[in-house]
């Protein structure tokens, strides 16, 4: 008979950025709750940040995660949710270098930098994992935000290519992809108020939701998925367009 579920996140050692709202904050709560340690990273304050760094200047990066790793006593799992949406309901030709360059490096070369910075104290985990926020978005693209998509089909990218290289070091690297999440960053975007989304024709689902998943992916329950893009989009990309 098998044994009820058990993530095994007791005790376990994580570094969360983008831990000041929205998905990482969820995620810092959700694995405190199970009894993790959490040390979150954020330019912004908030009660989970524990670190403040800006993700695109390695030195902050270097600091504020060798700070967590020194807090914790180690580090077990990674968790990049940092990003920006950037320049939304624009065509390219409206798009300056600097928007760009902007979107690049918070969502793409600030996971790098996290990932490359962990490492060495993920090596010394016995089951360590890394865990990118990436976005349906990886995989289909919303009209005007070709920085945003381009940015999240990097992460995926990125997570896969870093699941091959750090396989000889023990370290899993899965990537987790939603579709619209009631975040302030969406409600921005979309001109939402608070609590708006309740109103919305589509499905949309919360920055909790989003949570279960990356404590699934962070945690040694989940030892032989590496690699691995979790979609969650309410099966939007199962569907076909043929007109039938």
């Amino acid at each position: 008979m098998l044994e009820p579920m058990d993530l095994q996140l007791s005790g376990r050692r994580v570094v969360v950025t983008g831990a000041a709202s929205g998905i990482g904050a969820a995620c810092a709560r959700a694995f405190a709750a199970e009894g993790a340690r959490v040390a979150g990273i954020d330019r912004s304050p908030g009660e989970a940040v524990t670190h403040r760094a800006d993700l695109t200047v390695e030195d902050e990066v270097r600091a504020a995660v060798d700070g967590a790793a020194s807090r914790l006593g180690g580090v077990d799992a990674v968790v990049a949710c940092a990003g920006i949406s950037g320049p939304f309901g624009r065509g390219i030709e409206q798009i300056g270098l600097d928007e760009w360059n902007a979107v690049l490096a918070v969502n793409v070369t600030g996971a790098f930098l996290t990932a490359k910075h962990a490492l060495p104290h993920l090596r010394r985990s016995e089951s360590a994992a890394i865990v990118l926020l990436a976005s349906d978005s990886s995989f289909v693209a919303a009209q005007g935000m070709v920085p945003y998509n381009a940015s999240k089909g990097a992460v995926l990218q990125l997570a896969r290519a870093l699941s091959v290289d750090l396989a000889p070091d023990g370290v899993r690297v899965n990537s987790v992809c939603p579709s619209v999440v009631d975040t302030p960053m969406a409600r921005a975007d979309l001109g939402v108020p608070e609590g708006g989304f309740s109103a919305a024709d589509f499905p949309v689902q919360s920055p909790d939701e989003v949570a279960r998943h990356v404590l699934y992916l962070a945690s040694p329950a989940s030892r032989p998925v590496n690699g691995h893009a979790l979609v969650s989009d309410f099966g939007y990309l199962a569907r076909s367009s043929f007109p039938a």
